[in-house]
């Protein structure tokens, strides 16, 4: 994914100045995207540059925020990126790695890192869960908000499946070789 898009389609969303969209990109594509929010202003200049975006007018008055918006050139680079076919990234995980090398030189205490772990994709399930009631389950939702709770269901199969993961780990990592 690249951030661009992401910041693209949350402009889309809603115009918004830089701070805001840094506030809101943390509390919804920053779940699954994550970008400081010094990325985000480098972004959003980059991104009016190349003439994707504009910034609005500050309003009058001291301290007023420049609000951006998506340009046409904008929304058509979206739509291009959205519809392109993209291979799955290939996974790059340390974790992984380090229960490999576990098999081969443990015991290490590598135990109390997947509880800690574990205990984190709780708390972000319990979450989404959260969001989940807040925000979706009523009938008749429109397309828009469909996709979007695809986006968030997700969300909790990767950390229902993170649980489930963690919780074997420890059960293995607390049996003694044979």
């Amino acid at each position: 994914m690249s951030l661009p898009h992401a910041l693209i389609t949350a402009l889309v969303e809603q115009p918004s100045s830089g701070s805001d969209l840094a506030s809101r990109f943390d509390r919804s594509i920053g779940y699954f995207w994550h970008a400081t929010h010094q990325q985000i202003y480098r972004e959003l200049g980059r991104l009016e540059a190349a003439g994707w975006v504009e910034s609005l007018p500050p309003e009058s008055g001291r301290g007023r925020k420049k609000v951006y918006q998506v340009l046409p050139s904008g929304l058509a680079e979206l739509q291009r990126w959205v519809a392109e076919d993209q291979d799955p990234l290939p996974q790059r995980n340390a974790f992984m790695v380090r229960l490999r090398a576990e098999a081969v030189v443990g015991p290490t205490g590598l135990a109390s890192d997947i509880q800690r772990r574990l205990t984190l994709h709780q708390q972000k399930l319990a979450e989404y869960r959260s969001i989940e009631v807040r925000d979706f389950g009523r009938e008749g939702a429109s397309r828009k908000a469909q996709l979007q709770h695809l986006v968030l269901e997700a969300g909790i199969m990767q950390e229902t499946l993170w649980i489930e993961f963690s919780e074997k780990a420890l059960k293995i990592l607390a049996t003694a070789d044979l």
